[in-house]
This record gives structure tokens, sequence and C-alpha cells, in this order.
């Protein structure tokens, strides 16, 4: 019987190995070329080019566990159920089997007792509805029905609840059916209702059947795939009967740290406080993220970072008393209950913790500098003023810009006999909150990335430039990042410092001299072992599958690599660096473009 994660992780991965699944590695956290995310979101996005139709190294059925970060709900972390990092369990059909087969899957894993044992009065399910643009999904419904599901248990809903994509205007997309589990007290109640929160979603089949023209209409996919994604902490926190993913033991030895860190006796069966769950959440997250090459920084997903880290030093440090430093010890525990199932947790223990002290000593001087900023406002007020306020606006830009805590300005302004002007502070917060979501959803919506004959050009130019940047400034140059539009490549790798006019151009001259020799781009499958005793370049370190593409540019260039390539390095026409600057500490950035007809335009 399945009642740890581990176990589930396990389970999950041998029962569709024993479906004919082979089973494939987590992704990195940092996307390759996708730019339309800053983190893996969903199991979907390593799996783009597989999902269009390019042919995967282990066949057409695919089962991992993903690692996922989201921050458009960090501010719910805390509650039951919002997490920022996670595992999401996955199966994948790449043009094979469909709903039936999904579906009589997913049932038998649910309610079998040798797999959750899920008794089939505590499930309820969900089906699209249908509209005027694809019809009721009547094929799902019926397949629920036959396993024995009442008519009462699933629920027929609209595009907005039971409908996958596409993120950009045209693109594959498809209803889904998901699954629900009762947490309520017992019996559950006969109709189900998803609406009521005490039926919790765990899985959920994406059915990708459809593809969306430019003038909205929908048309047959030639290649339908399935796409499944069930949350690891969520079904761990319902086989263990709690009511919350805190109480698993994915978390229950970071907070026993934490109580040993704050010297306090935790009373047991007491709920973990939000302050409590925001650092265990967090600092998790951080240890998974820069084990995958990110820094904390001002931009991007580096600021994001940095923004999780400083959040957990916040709560550690004005709401549970802590006055020491402490993320790295919290990122010990981390990476002793994870790191056997992700051995890069491990590998790169040194820089987590080293990257989470310097940022909580960097804080600190944020904090230094947020007291000094405080302190000048309040001198700009007049003794003889009565009524002496902080601005919500000058309260929040204290968060924003220097990380200052809002309680610890509203205890510092009694004491100078000054109020908050807490509705001010909440306005001017939640209208950050909205600008931010605005902006994650342009960059964080996930989807299908560009496979254009132009980006095919531009991202086998990337692998030119990394080579070109090796022989020029070492063997120490390793990709951290890129991002391909259609229009212009941006290249983030490992180097200290900025470059010189004149390897620059050493590297552009040599990129054109590759591309003037029109080298053939073949593509060769094998075992990662293999192609790094081939003298293939890994991007991302143990991010792979036991059979990976390896593309080999003459003798010139060798990575491992699943993007979009062209055929002959002849093709790119001419290459041309734009501009070369910093992308965070250590890392470097290049924004270049591929000229044809003899110009080319800046962008």
């Amino acid at each position: 019987m399945i009642t740890t994660a581990a176990q589930l992780r396990e389970k999950y991965l041998q029962f569709f190995q024993s479906k004919g699944h082979a089973v494939i590695r987590s992704a990195s956290l940092v996307p390759d070329n996708d730019p339309t995310v800053l983190f893996t979101t969903a199991g979907m996005h390593p799996l783009v080019p597989y999902l269009l139709g390019e042919k995967h190294p282990q066949g057409t059925r695919l089962t991992d566990v993903q690692k996922c970060i989201r921050t458009g709900d960090i501010d719910d972390v805390g509650d039951a159920v919002h997490l920022t990092f996670f595992e999401m369990l996955g199966n994948w059909s790449l043009g094979d089997y469909f709903k039936k087969e999904a579906i009589a899957f997913s049932y038998e894993f649910l309610t079998s007792p040798d797999y959750l044992g899920f008794p089939l009065e505590m499930l309820g399910f969900t089906v699209f509805a249908g509209d005027e643009d694809a019809p009721f999904d009547e094929e799902a419904y019926n397949e629920w029905r036959n396993h024995g599901v009442s008519e009462k248990r699933i629920a027929r809903l609209p595009k907005k609840d039971n409908w996958w994509g596409p993120a950009g205007i045209t693109g594959p997309c498809g209803p889904d059916t998901e699954f629900f589990y009762w947490t309520g007290p017992k019996p559950a109640p006969e109709v189900f209702d998803p609406s009521d929160k005490r039926w919790v979603e765990i899985w959920n089949n994406v059915f990708m059947q459809y593809f969306k023209q430019a003038d909205g209409t929908f048309t047959p996919l030639a290649q339908k795939n399935v796409d499944t994604g069930m949350g690891l902490e969520r079904v761990t926190a319902i086989l263990q009967g709690k009511d919350n993913c805190y109480e698993t033991e994915l978390f229950t030895p970071i907070f026993a740290k934490l109580d040993e860190i704050r010297g306090v006796a935790h009373e047991p069966g007491t709920p973990r406080t939000a302050p409590e769950r925001i650092v265990a959440d967090h600092i998790r997250a951080a240890v998974f993220i820069i084990a995958d090459g990110v820094v904390p920084d001002k931009n991007g997903r580096e600021y994001v970072l940095r923004r999780i880290i400083r959040r957990a030093i916040r709560e550690g440090s004005n709401n549970l008393g802590i006055k020491d430093a402490f993320t790295a010890k919290i990122a010990e525990v981390v990476i002793s209950i994870m790191g056997d199932f992700y051995p890069e947790l491990v590998a790169q223990r040194e820089t987590i913790l080293s990257e989470l002290n310097r940022e909580e000593e960097t804080f600190q001087r944020t904090l230094e500098r947020g007291t000094r900023e405080f302190e000048k406002m309040v001198a700009r007020v007049p003794d003889f003023v009565t009524n002496k306020v902080i601005s919500g606006k000058n309260a929040f830009n204290l968060y924003e810009t220097y990380g200052f805590p809002i309680e610890l300005t509203v205890e510092m302004a009694k004491e100078k006999n000054f109020t908050v002007d807490m509705k001010g502070y909440e306005e001017a917060r939640q209208k950050h909150i909205a600008d931010s979501q605005t902006a994650e959803k342009g960059q964080n919506k996930g989807g299908l990335a560009d496979h254009s004959e132009a980006s095919a050009e531009l991202h086998t130019a990337t692998h030119l430039l990394h080579k070109a940047l090796r022989l020029v400034l070492g063997d120490h140059v390793a990709q951290r990042g890129s991002n391909i539009d259609g229009v212009r490549l941006r290249f983030d790798f490992s180097h200290p410092e900025k470059m010189t006019p004149e390897q620059l151009a050493e590297v552009e001259r040599i990129v054109n001299e590759q591309i003037r020799a029109d080298l053939p781009v073949v593509c060769r499958e094998m075992s990662p072992d293999a192609a790094r005793a081939e003298g293939a370049i890994g991007l991302f370190g143990n991010k792979y599958g036991d059979i990976v593409k390896v593309y080999s540019m003459g003798d010139f260039s060798k990575e491992i690599c699943g993007g979009p390539h062209a055929s002959h390095t002849g093709q790119l026409g001419g290459f041309k660096i734009l501009k070369e600057e910093s992308s965070s500490r250590g890392v470097r950035r290049i924004k270049a473009v591929l000229v044809k007809d003899g110009a080319a335009e800046q962008k």
C-alpha cells in the first residue's frame, strides 16, 4: 500500500512502465529555449517539440515526475494546498493511445488496491460540457460511466474549467477531464459539486485533439496527444489522512529544524502557522532553483528567486523571532529529504548553501538601508504636525524597493508617534500584485514554443555561438539559458567579466566562418554517457533521459539538445552580435540576429 511520497513516485512510474511507458527524468526548472516561461510550470513544457510531432528518443509513451515552480499564487502560500515548488506526476501519449486507454489507466491507478486504492464513492470527475467551438466530450463521459462512475459524480463544465490551450492565438488544444477527492466528513455527498472546496483536485487528463486556427476556428489535429498531471504533494496528504500538504514527511523534518533553530517545542496536533509554512515552502523552492543554475539577482527568474528567499527571511526574522542566519540550515534538511530522488541537489550542495548565505547577508544590508530611508522619511515631517502619517504609497515603497517589512514600518512608526495609512498601503500592494500577475501571464503563461524555420536557424546559431565562446573565453563557459523569439536570439553563459570588443569580434568571426562552411547538422540518438564520452556538451546537467539527441555540426560543435535545428549551417546566412551585457552575477548575455539579404535589423 502506498503511504509515502517516495512510494507514490516509485509506484506511479512502475505502473505506467508496466503499461509500455518509458520513464524519463525531470527536466530542469530553467526552460530550454522557451521564451514564454520563466520556469518550468508544468510537465508539458519540456516535451513541446514532441507534442508538435517531433519523434521522442524514448518512444510515444512516456512517464515522469517533473519539478515545477509557480509564483502566480505566491501570496496564497501558507494555506492548505498552495506551494511554490511542487512535483507533477505525468504520463504521456504522443499520437499513441487516446481517451479510452488514458481514462482506463487513470481509473486503475486511482482505485486498485495495488496502487492508490481510493474508494469510488470518494471520487468526483469533470468533463467538457461543449460549446460553439467543440462538442460535449461524450467520449470521456461515457468512459467514466463504463467504469461504474455514477452520472451524479460527473460534472459537465465549460471551457474556462475543462479546456487546455492554446496559450497563444493559435496552437494545439482540447478538452480535459479532472479528478477530485472528497476531503470532508464521510460519507461524501451523493452529487459531486466541484464548487465545494472540500472536493480537492488531484489529477487531470488533457486530450489535445484540436488546433485553433488564426480565424478562431478549431480543426482536428493529425497527432492527438494525452498530457496528464497528478500533484504529488496533494495526493500524499490524502493518502496519509492529512488535511494539508505541510503535515507530510515532505515538510515535517523542515519544521523540526525550524523549531530547533527557534528553540521552541511544537505542540503535537497544532497546525503550523502561515509564517512557518512560508519559510519551509520558499526555502525548499529556492534550493531547487539554485540547483538548476539560477542565482539571486534583480531581473527575471533571478529576481523571483531573490523575492522568495527574502520573503522567507522576513517571515523568519519578524514573525518567528529568528535573529541569526538560518536559510542554509533549512536548505540542508531539504537536500537530505529530496536528494535521493534529485541527485542534482547533492551535487550542488555547496553552491546552494553559499548562495543562500550570501543573499541573507545582502538582505541584512538592505534592511539597514531601509531603516535609513525610514528615518529620512519621518524627519521630513515637522514637529508641529499632530497627525503624523506615513502614506500607504511610501510604506509600500519601503517594502518593494528595500524589502522593508510593513510590520516593521508600523512598529517603528509607532515609536515616533506616527501612524501608517494601511488602506493606502493595501491599495498600493494590490495594484502591484495585479501588475505582476499581468506581467507573469505574459512571461509565465506556458505554451508551445515557436518551432518555425527562423527559430530553428536561430537555435542552430546558439550551438555555434556556444562553441565559439568556449574557444575564445575558455572551457568554463556553459550555457545558463537562452531565449529565441523567431527574430533574434538571447544567449546567457557563465563568464566572470565583460567581454572585450576584440573577443566579441573573434566570436562573431568564428561563427560566420562555420556558417560559410555550410556544415551538415546531424542528429544521432545515444545514452547520455556515450554522448559525454564523445565530447558532447550538456546544457543543464541532470535533465536527460536514458536516450538523448546529440546534434553535431561537422567537427565543430556537438551538443545534447532537443530543440529544432536547420539541416545545414549555410541556411543561417550571417551572424551579427548586437549586444553583450550582464545577466546576473557571474553570467553574461549576448543578443544576436541572423543577417539575411545583407542587413540586420536592430531588435
